[in-house]
């Protein structure tokens, strides 16, 4: 009998945080946001304050949630995360809340967002305040990502490119790398782990687990690029040996944790 209730209230909390994530983002979007653009006119600066009031936004949800019972969490290497700058984070990706967590942790980092969501009403100005990139699958992405590194930006990228599969077997695409190889910038690895499993490729936000899923995420320190690969030889072949380095890495890292 508590075993039930305890699943109905999961249930009803899970239907909660998300009701309340889309009210938030339609209040940043057709409310806060337009405020700022009033009172704060350099571009620039206006940005800045708006991923500030995002990353607020997102550790609200998250400490929600776990307030509520949804959820546990638990956050290693916080005080290791760098100063704003050129740097690549990079992480695996098992559930549909992975990004909350990064961009709470990271505010100021671009961050690559699948078009969907910028046609969906609830995050679609907060994308536009927050200024992030497009994922339109065109073949000027790559491009786009390495010049913000360039200019000394922070970027997030999910070198699987979508959620992990049931299965949890990791299949990343090139794109990261692919940044990577063309930026020349330093990988901050985030490994993330979800015991159950939950909010998984594919699942509605209902299908919740039999107990309280608990989330644990580690920042590990910044990685230069040649302390990966060898970084000689053409960009392709660079591309080709950090992707292949990044799976080694996170499977090694990750298998270490289960």
């Amino acid at each position: 009998m508590l075993q039930r209730l305890n699943h109905i209230w999961r249930l009803f909390g899970t239907g909660l945080s998300f009701i309340l994530f889309g009210l938030g983002g339609l209040m940043l979007g057709l409310v806060v946001f337009p405020l700022l653009r009033l009172v704060t006119r350099d571009a620039i600066a206006r940005q800045r304050r708006a991923r500030s009031l995002i990353g607020a936004m997102f550790w609200v949800f998250l400490r929600m949630m776990r307030a509520l019972g949804v959820m546990t969490f638990e956050i290693r290497g916080v005080a290791k995360t760098p100063p704003d700058g050129n740097c690549l984070i990079v992480a695996n990706h098992p559930t549909l809340i992975d990004v909350v967590f990064l961009i709470a942790l990271f505010p100021q980092a671009d961050c690559v967002v699948k078009e969907a969501l910028w046609r969906n009403p609830f995050t679609r100005h907060v994308l536009l305040a927050a200024n992030h990139i497009p994922n339109d699958g065109g073949v000027g992405l790559v491009d786009r990502c390495a010049e913000r590194l360039r200019a000394g930006a922070s970027l997030i990228l999910f070198p699987e490119g979508t959620r992990t599969r049931r299965d949890r077997k990791l299949r990343f695409k090139a794109g990261a790398a692919a940044v990577a190889a063309r930026s020349g910038s330093a990988l901050l690895p985030v490994l993330i782990e979800c015991e159950p499993l939950t909010l998984g490729k594919g699942e509605p936000w209902y299908a919740i687990p039999p107990r309280r899923p608990s989330f644990r995420l580690e920042l590990l320190e910044p990685r230069p690029l040649d302390a990966l690969i060898d970084t000689g030889g053409s960009e392709r072949l660079r591309k080709r040996r950090l992707n292949a380095a990044l799976k080694d890495f996170f499977l090694e890292r990750l298998d270490g944790w289960r």
